[in-house]
């Protein structure tokens, strides 16, 4: 079936406002319970300023079961408690809610792995000066490991448009929905192609914007 391009690019339009949408409301609220949750599991294991095994076990066996499960499946599986918190399992909003779960489980195993990367000599020397935990987690632990830290989320922030589109295709909506709704069902291969081009264009401009903070932050 052809698509009127004179009136569908404004469809076009909207649909990549979700998916922006989408990927930002995601990457601002999993960042900080990603942030939080990755900084818990750093200090909290063996040695750590606050070591917790209880605490420990119990977020690494939380990230340990989530990060795996490929994300069309866990969009499914947690619909139930999108439906309870979100009131709905169709749209932007039920969309963003388990793409938040999935993302800050990966951020903060991205946070624990940059900041187990810290020279503990560090660590200790802010100790021996007498530094507060809160001084030497903000100090020296997150300003030594902020540069590979935004490499990082650059990660994840692709990934997002990936999870956006596959959350598109169960009824999401943005790009992924437009790709399924007009181009799939109705086999128009021009509809499939401009959506991916816009994809690989939004995975592009993550990319570069995370190469170039990161870049600015290490030369510092």
């Amino acid at each position: 079936m052809k698509v009127d391009w004179t009136t569908f690019w404004q469809t076009l339009l909207v649909a990549t406002g979700e998916t922006l949408a989408m990927v930002l409301v995601t990457l601002l609220f999993a960042s900080v319970l990603g942030i939080s949750l990755g900084l818990l599991l750093f200090l909290s294991r063996a040695g750590g300023l606050f070591e917790s095994r209880v605490l420990f076990v119990l977020l690494n066996l939380v990230i340990n079961i989530v990060r795996p499960v490929p994300f069309i499946i866990f969009l499914v599986a947690v619909s139930p408690m999108t439906r309870m918190v979100v009131g709905t399992t169709i749209g932007i909003a039920a969309a963003i809610f388990p793409m938040i779960l999935v993302a800050a489980c990966a951020i903060a195993r991205v946070v624990e792995n940059n900041l187990m990367s810290v020279d503990p000599g560090m660590i200790e020397a802010a100790r021996a000066l007498g530094a507060t935990p809160l001084q030497i987690i903000t100090g020296v632990l997150i300003r030594e490991a902020l540069g590979p830290l935004i490499m990082g989320l650059t990660f994840i922030t692709v990934a997002l448009v990936d999870f956006s589109a596959v959350a598109g295709m169960v009824g999401g909506g943005g790009l992924g929905n437009l790709a399924m709704t007009y181009g799939y069902n109705r086999f128009n291969t021009s509809v499939m192609v401009v959506t991916v081009v816009i994809l690989i264009v939004l995975v592009q401009l993550a990319q570069h914007a995370g190469n170039y903070f990161s870049r600015r932050i290490m030369r510092r």
